[in-house]
């Protein structure tokens, strides 16, 4: 029984698209998987049950990667190719079943539209696999003892991102001595290329009880959120992660639709600006490409500590509230 799954190169939508991966294994036990994604996300699929390969696919001129992902791929037989891409050559492929993700429908989350896939009635939450290395590695960065604040101060695009010294002053007023978290470790996540970025962030913060896990790899990162306490970060793929992962998730949102984005499970919120997602794209001075100054910077750090403390003392298994 042989599986091929082949998901995005984007963190977030790889992450978001884990449940229906999920789905086949239960429906096929003792499957042998392939993964097909980009290099970046490829960690996060080290500790699947039966994998057997994973395919890094980079992206080519004229689209030429499907064309050398179908070549790898076309001299075998597989019983389910499950396209997360809707790329065309999965129609090309010897295959008993195929699943490929073609509808697209804005208005929903992100995880109901991938799990249109499917033909079940509740859409599959993502889920994070970690293996018994991964979780000693987690365990030796983050030793037992001490409560963890998770922290994604970056993101992939600025206008996306809550200042750093936002971030700074959050992080003192949780960790204090009557705040939420007043002797939990802080842990720090980025990806490698944006360590510059967030530099005042990790400066700003107590160097004795800081663990930078920026540039890490996904999955050791997956295994170390699973040992936090609280995850609070832009809306990003890191933020995804922390909530496939079960740590409770609070994510930021100004000019992305968190009724599409927002992290998915009952551990989870979010918190926007004050200005709505319509009224910050659709402003005069808006510039997608050329945004370099933050559109989150309206989102108060009282309201964020606020959301932060309702989040943590609330109780397990309720509606994500948004």
């Amino acid at each position: 029984m042989r599986i091929l799954f082949i998901t995005s190169n984007r963190i977030g939508d790889a992450v978001l698209s884990n449940g229906v991966l999920q789905s086949m294994l239960d429906q096929y036990p003792g499957a042998k998987v392939t993964i097909a994604t980009g290099s970046i996300v490829a960690s996060l699929y080290e500790a699947v049950p039966g994998l057997e390969e994973i395919i890094p696919v980079s992206k080519l001129k004229y689209h030429a990667h499907w064309l050398k992902l179908w070549a790898r791929c076309v001299k075998k037989r597989w019983d389910v190719v499950v396209d997360m891409r809707g790329t065309g050559i999965s129609y090309f492929l010897a295959a008993k079943r195929r699943l490929i993700h073609t509808s697209k429908d804005g208005q929903v989350h992100r995880v109901v539209e991938l799990s249109k896939v499917l033909d079940s009635v509740e859409p599959p939450s993502p889920v994070i696999w970690t293996d018994a290395n991964h979780n000693k590695k987690a365990a030796e960065l983050i030793p037992d003892g001490k409560e963890v604040l998770a922290i994604g101060p970056a993101a992939n695009w600025s206008g996306k991102q809550w200042p750093a010294e936002n971030f700074s002053q959050l992080v003192q007023m949780l960790v204090r001595p009557r705040g939420l978290l007043p002797d939990a470790r802080l842990v720090v996540l980025a990806a490698s290329h944006e360590r510059e970025q967030i530099a005042s962030v990790l400066t700003s913060l107590p160097e004795n009880r800081v663990i930078d896990l920026i540039g890490h790899d996904l999955v050791t990162v997956a295994a170390c959120l699973k040992r936090s306490s609280l995850f609070v970060g832009n809306d990003s793929g890191l933020m995804h992660l922390a909530a496939a992962a079960g740590v409770k998730t609070l994510g930021l949102f100004g000019p992305s639709p968190e009724w599409r984005y927002h992290p998915w499970g009952g551990d989870c919120a979010c918190v926007r600006t004050p200005e709505s997602y319509r009224e910050i794209i659709n402003h005069p001075n808006y510039d997608y490409r050329h945004g370099a100054e933050s559109y989150m910077r309206s989102l108060a750090v009282d309201t964020v500590v606020t959301a932060a403390e309702e989040l943590y003392n609330r109780g397990h298994n309720m509606d994500t509230v948004l």
